[in-house]
């Protein structure tokens, strides 16, 4: 069967309603706004209730997403959720959301490649769609990342947020859609960013808990020396890849960590600030639910006209990052 491009054709996002501001940081922990505004580039993030849970997100983002790509659910063979705080342990978040949607002819699984789990979902539902294995996939990113958060370490607590964003994606119409993707990663750096306790090797025990081992263990300055030449790097290689260069991009969206790694990759691919979107103030770092919510609020800001070059980057834990180039 010859191969078809893949185009994403409805985005959504969801997060929760309470918001957790640097003020209630300087409550909790040692910092201040500003200490964490000058570092970070963070105002504000939204944290879950008790009670809520990152399908409950998940599901609403991809509904909106549904809707806009004007589909019916039945129609969607892949359903992929990228996250780092599943539900549960089994069965998959992605079976969960499949059941709310309706979708119930499709394949779904969680994918765990954290902050880059969106796009490693993208490059894998772009495939199938071009082999024809698929008509319709439904990728998400979906994270409640503020319960495995220890909110005695400054270094992490004020750094992450909850939320999900979602996009489906479909047979591209003329010459627009997914132009190239590279997904990378390199287990040997795992302790950059990780989380010990609460799996085989470590099991959940009242000791572990009573210890923080499920909570996230960062060493900032060995990753952010990393998220920059990775992201950069992968940046150059999908552009070379489809024939563009930094400068033909209209829009780049790279994953929310920092506003000064998201300052240096802009830097390193010598591209103007105004084509560069952020929105880490309001939102924190939501891991692999980042890109897909920055993309959906360019959607809905109207920031993408037809024929655009649009550059998404993300950089994560394990390590993993990845870049995919796309004409909107």
């Amino acid at each position: 069967m010859a191969e078809v491009r893949s185009a994403i054709l409805g985005t959504g996002r969801a997060y929760p309603q309470g918001i957790l501001t640097n003020a209630d940081l300087e409550k909790m922990v040692e910092t201040s706004d500003d200490w964490i505004t000058t570092r970070t580039g963070i105002k504000e993030r939204h944290r879950a209730a008790e009670g809520e849970y990152t399908s409950l997100f998940a599901v609403q983002a991809s509904r909106q997403a549904i809707e806009r790509a004007r589909i019916d659910p039945l129609e969607i063979g892949l359903v992929i959720c990228a996250t780092v705080s599943p539900d549960q342990i089994l069965p998959s978040t992605g079976c969960l959301i499949q059941a709310e949607l309706g979708a119930h002819k499709a394949a779904a699984f969680d994918l765990v490649a954290a902050c880059s789990g969106f796009l490693y979902g993208l490059t894998m539902a772009d495939k199938m769609i071009k082999t024809g294995q698929i008509r319709y996939a439904l990728v998400i990113g979906a994270e409640v990342l503020t319960r495995y958060v220890d909110f005695t370490d400054r270094s992490t607590c004020i750094l992450f947020g909850d939320g999900a964003g979602a996009a489906v994606m479909g047979p591209a119409e003329g010459d627009r859609g997914v132009l190239s993707t590279r997904i990378y990663s390199d287990g040997r750096f795992a302790e950059q960013l990780y989380s010990p306790g609460g799996g085989t090797r470590v099991r959940p025990t009242a000791e572990t808990l009573a210890q923080g081992l499920h909570y996230f263990k960062m060493k900032g300055n060995e990753l952010f020396k990393m998220a920059v030449r990775s992201m950069a790097d992968v940046s150059i290689e999908v552009l070379n890849e489809a024939g563009f260069k930094p400068e033909d991009v209209k829009l780049f969206i790279p994953h929310q960590a920092n506003q000064r790694i998201t300052d240096a990759v802009a830097s390193r691919l010598n591209v103007d600030g105004s084509i560069v979107y952020s929105n880490i103030a309001y939102h924190g770092n939501t891991s692999a639910a980042s890109v897909p919510i920055a993309l959906d609020e360019c959607v809905e800001k109207g920031m993408m006209s037809e024929g655009d070059l649009v550059l998404l980057a993300s950089f994560g834990g394990g390590v993993t990052w990845g870049g995919a180039l796309i004409k909107w």
